[in-house]
């Protein structure tokens, strides 16, 4: 069976819950010969997953997802085939981890005037000490009975208006594609039927993004629904974008979508591997 590129993954460098080593054992058991590894705002599972995918036998590209503000909202823009050594990009990602930070310590201080106890050191633990996310908080709140699921933690906890939503400071979109050029990679542009834009507003961020010499855009990937991935194909051929897949897998429990699982491109796009060497 051919299995599509799955070019958009999380480890427990970020918010995933299997090392990089167990996600790449995963991802080759599931048929993956070409994966690579994007972590929010860090690189730091990125020598441990190139030494077991090269031991497996699989493709690996390293990569970086990175946080976003744009038009007053966070978007995130995904770097393939980044060198991890570029100063710039490590720069640009150590500022953006101090956010981080200082946002958890935030989000934990709110939580716990609504009368959630305990829930940062709870958060920090599940992180392993490493980068704290609000995906860390809402597996803390699930954990301790304050919902069902990671979703439900959202909704209730998270999201503007409710007691942990805390807006982020990120980079701009220029900012982000600039580090990731830097690093020789290619920027694309993640999920982008998740962030509920009208479609001109989407439109208008794929603009911003191609002008800022973006390249490539999630055409398939695992919180997209079939007519979301037929509507992110007509918007890569008009802005003559490369079309990326990729699962955003995080965890075996609870996933959009499996590794190895992942749908084929429409016909009348232009896959972002189609010019790699993959042999």
């Amino acid at each position: 069976m051919d299995v599509s590129p799955d070019l958009h993954a999380h480890s427990t460098a970020s918010d995933g819950v299997l090392s990089p080593a167990e996600l790449m054992r995963r991802a080759s058991g599931n048929g993956v010969r070409v994966i690579a590894l994007t972590d929010h705002d860090t690189l730091e599972g990125l020598a441990e997953a190139r030494a077991e995918a090269d031991r497996l036998g699989m493709r690996f590209v390293p990569g970086v997802e990175i946080s976003v503000t744009w038009g007053g909202r966070t978007v995130h823009i995904v770097g393939l085939g980044v060198d991890e050594g570029c100063a710039a990009l490590q720069q640009g990602l150590s500022r953006l981890r101090g956010f981080r930070d200082s946002r958890a310590l935030e989000i934990g201080r709110r939580l716990e005037r609504a009368g959630v106890t305990g829930i940062y050191d709870r958060a920090r633990a599940l992180s392993n000490g490493r980068l704290i996310s609000r995906t860390h908080f809402a597996r803390a709140l699930v954990e301790q009975g304050y919902a069902e699921n990671v979703g439900d933690v959202f909704r209730k906890y998270l999201v503007r208006g409710k007691p942990g939503h805390m807006a982020g400071e990120w980079a701009g979109l220029e900012e982000a594609v600039g580090w990731i050029r830097d690093a020789g990679g290619q920027a694309v542009i993640a999920h982008p039927a998740r962030y509920g834009l009208t479609r001109t507003r989407l439109r208008r961020l794929i603009s911003d993004f191609a002008e800022a010499g973006g390249v490539g855009m999630e055409v398939v990937s695992g919180s997209h629904s079939r007519d979301d991935m037929f509507a992110m194909a007509v918007h890569v051929r008009d802005f003559s974008l490369l079309a990326s897949a990729g699962s955003d897998f995080h965890d075996p429990e609870n996933s959009w979508i499996e590794l190895g699982r992942l749908p084929v491109l429409p016909d009348g796009v232009r896959p972002i591997w189609h010019d790699w060497d993959l042999g």
